[in-house]
């Protein structure tokens, strides 16, 4: 899967690179093609990384974090991945001890695939509780949801959901993942 991931933008750049040309003008595409590629093939390394440590007990960094600070923080992070009404289903005044920047990781990575699923204007809502001694964080969206068949998969590395509405595969198959991986850590 690894090798399947990384060896399609690494022909990308092999083949954009061999055809490089003299006009500046292509050339500048070509450069801006292949930094947006090697960008991409960072973003999996760091991905596949994250999901290697996951399975170590020092990944977590432990510390008292405010639910609604924690929120709020997420909020300001995703809002300008896409124009959806977004709201906060504000928790009561509590903490837990947890790694805050591993639940903005996870936060962020659902918020990710509410805005892919959501309308545009659609609301997508970030909330929290804390029930029987259990914190329990989510992203609310009004996307389509994935079908019943689909929802164990979707967490496994390199699944890939398809859009209802467009029946297309988006994503690297890694964002679910990794939000099982902080969910078990």
């Amino acid at each position: 899967d690894v090798g399947h991931e990384l060896r399609t933008p690494l022909t990308v750049v092999r083949g954009h690179l061999e055809l490089l040309d003299d006009n500046p003008v292509e050339r500048q595409k070509t450069l801006d093609l292949v930094l947006d590629e090697l960008d991409r093939m960072s973003r999996h390394v760091d991905d596949l990384l994250l999901l290697a440590r996951a399975e170590r007990p020092d990944v977590l960094r432990l510390r008292p974090v405010e639910l609604r600070e924690l929120l709020e923080g997420v909020l300001a992070r995703v809002r300008p991945l896409g124009d959806r009404t977004w709201r906060i289903d504000p928790p009561a005044e509590s903490a837990i001890v947890a790694d805050p920047d591993r639940l903005t990781q996870a936060l962020v990575n659902l918020a990710d695939n509410a805005v892919r699923h959501t309308p545009e204007g659609g609301l997508i809502e970030l909330g929290a509780r804390i029930s029987e001694g259990e914190a329990c964080l989510w992203v609310r969206d009004e996307g389509a949801g994935i079908p019943p068949e689909d929802q164990e998969r979707v967490f496994e590395r390199f699944a890939r959901g398809r859009d209802r509405r467009t029946r297309e595969t988006q994503g690297s198959g890694l964002g679910l993942a990794i939000v099982a991986a902080i969910a078990r850590a």
